[in-house]
């Protein structure tokens, strides 16, 4: 069931790797960010934003792993955006990702999966300010609303992942520190944090999350084991291994 964070800004959760999806109130209608996870969440969601009685008028997908490019015929064809590399490299993705999610979420229109638009320069009907960077994936970006308090975070900044480094690419240790300074300063004065995956952050729990990231990331840095309670989910040592390898080959 979405639940209503901010004025205008509901979640909506999903079981799968608590992925949530975020409606967003704009004049004209709402914006749709990173909608998931399988067939029976989209239609759920598509009956939830029914209920709200206005059109969804556009889309915006956070990056390009495959459970944040989807959509449903429900929702509307309507654009969907995302940043310029984003949108640049969908295709190279795009059949990965169908693959991914036929795997992994039932009931997924496939041929919706990843058909993006790079976001016009003046942020078209997103509202907001974009907070772009170079971690975890290739344009990924945040969703900054100023005015009502709330930070779109994309995959990052959550309670049950940790920092996830992209293991296709060099500099990721750094790419996630500089991430993490560009959402610290957009965060400094919002209620409301919106992860990709897990629990939303209000208040005080913000800071948390942030200092939490930045303190794995500082321990990868000096070549030592972070202390970090989501390491207790054993699903999460293939990942965290790879982060360990990658942050030792920087340092060679």
């Amino acid at each position: 069931m979405m639940k209503q964070v901010a004025d205008g800004v509901w979640v909506r959760q999903s079981e799968w790797v608590w992925s949530n999806s975020t409606v967003v109130r704009v004049d004209d209608g709402l914006i749709l960010v990173d909608p998931g996870i399988d067939g029976a969440d989209l239609n759920a969601l598509a009956d939830e934003i029914e209920r709200l009685g206005l059109p969804v008028i556009a889309g915006f997908s956070t990056h390009l792993h495959w459970d944040h490019l989807l959509w449903h015929a429900r929702f509307g064809d309507v654009p969907r955006y995302a940043t310029a590399p984003s949108a640049r490299a969908v295709d190279a993705v795009r059949d990965r990702a169908q693959a991914m999610a036929a795997e992994s979420a039932e009931g997924v229109p496939l041929e919706l999966i990843g058909l993006l638009a790079p976001l016009p320069a003046d942020g078209g009907p997103v509202p907001g300010e974009l907070i772009e960077h170079e971690a975890h994936a290739v344009g990924h970006a945040a969703i900054l609303i100023a005015d009502r308090g709330v930070l779109i975070a994309g995959d990052m900044l959550s309670d049950v992942l940790i920092p996830l480094l992209d293991f296709r690419r060099d500099g990721q240790v750094d790419a996630y520190a500089d991430a993490l300074d560009k959402l610290g300063a957009a965060a400094a004065n919002v209620e409301v944090l919106i992860p990709g995956h897990g629990a939303v952050a209000e208040g005080p729990e913000v800071a948390a999350r942030l200092a939490a990231d930045r303190a794995y990331i500082d321990a990868l840095r000096r070549g030592e084991e972070p202390v970090d309670a989501r390491l207790e989910q054993e699903w999460l040592a293939g990942p965290h291994q790879s982060n360990v390898e990658q942050a030792r080959r920087a340092s060679e």
